[in-house]
């Protein structure tokens, strides 16, 4: 069988979506599989590599070009007997577009569909949603750009009507702690507003508090397992991007030193939130424990980073899943959708 391992994409998170690409061709059982490159450029560029029956040497392989791959349509993508691994992170990757593609083309495909993918991308959405579900989140202010540049000072008064500083500031659609900022003033708040919008049309404004981050790892379709949870073991107060990806500076702690009825409960509600959306394949929970022991749901991502220090994977180590049986996993329950998703089509 071919697995077709698509990365790079369009988004701000492709150099992410590179190291979680070359992470998994390190890992994947080449015994059963071969896995054919299939790499989206910035400007949104389709190219076809070469296909590995082993892992590649040096990550610079996975930068394809007219030099050494073949330009293809996306719908070239179509192949018998071939699985379609998307490790491609943020909007136009993990947000449901990508996913239409592989429905319209009826292949099978790693992670959530269309409409788990599109909630969970954005937060405004998602945040309704659980809401609903009775799933607790922040105080939090929606704002689009059409309402911030035509009512700048109705936003922002119904921010500090609203919240108490700090706020976090974040893009609709977007991971990674890419365009967030975190506010301590009125000044901070706009700046912090208009680098939003450069990344989306929609941002949200959400409360900040004193709290531990957490996360719970998610596998499975109609049969839902999660993890313990892991920390992010803050030794500042905001981590971004760089931080993140360049500097590597978080550490993480698995599982987290917390009250079993805490663990207990963040499961329960990371797998009510998988369920509300629908989710299938994969997905990551992400929640705040405040000193009182209030848990709040920060945001579901469908498509978690599988770099080799990536929370995801390395929460399923801890449960004894290690990282290329998790990769198995998670083609196999790709396949089991897509049967039963044949048997069901009018």
């Amino acid at each position: 069988m071919k697995i077709s391992l698509i990365y790079g994409g369009k988004s701000a998170e492709h150099d992410v979506s590179i190291l979680s690409a070359f992470s998994i061709l390190q890992s994947i059982y080449y015994n059963y599989y071969e896995v054919q490159l299939v790499y989206v450029t910035k400007d949104g560029s389709w190219f076809k590599g070469k296909t590995y029956k082993e892992a590649p040497l040096v990550k610079e392989e996975l930068h394809l070009s007219l030099n050494n791959a073949q330009p293809i349509l996306p719908s070239d993508l179509k192949e018998k007997n071939t699985v379609i691994f998307p490790v491609l992170h943020g909007p136009n990757g993990e947000d449901g577009t990508v996913q239409g593609l592989f429905e319209v083309l009826n292949m099978p495909y790693v992670g959530c569909g269309v409409l788990a993918s599109a909630c969970a991308m954005d937060k405004i959405i998602a945040k309704q949603l659980f809401q609903q579900a009775g799933i607790p989140q922040l105080p939090y202010v929606a704002v689009t750009k059409n309402d911030y540049v035509d009512a700048r000072e109705e936003v922002i008064a119904e921010c500090v009507g609203t919240l108490i500083f700090p706020m976090f500031v974040k893009p609709a659609n977007m991971g990674s702690s890419v365009g967030v900022s975190r506010a301590t003033n009125e000044e901070e708040l706009i700046s912090a507003i208009e680098e939003a919008l450069l990344y989306d049309q929609r941002v949200v404004v959400e409360q900040g508090i004193e709290a531990r981050e957490l996360e719970v790892a998610i596998l499975g379709n109609s049969e839902v397992r999660t993890t313990l949870a892991g920390e992010i073991v803050k030794d500042v107060d905001f981590y971004d991007y760089e931080s993140k990806y360049i500097d590597n500076q978080v550490t993480l702690q698995i599982p987290a030193s917390i009250l079993d009825e805490m663990q207990e409960r963040m499961q329960e509600y990371a797998k009510k939130a998988y369920q509300t959306i629908d989710g299938s394949g994969l997905s990551r929970c992400d929640f705040f424990l405040t000193a009182n022991n209030e848990i709040f749901l920060n945001e579901v991502n469908s498509m978690p980073g599988f770099t080799p220090f990536s929370m995801y994977p390395l929460l399923w180590k801890e449960m004894g899943l290690n990282y290329s049986d998790l990769l198995e996993e998670l083609i196999q329950l790709a396949l089991l959708r897509f049967e039963k998703r044949q048997q069901i089509q009018v």
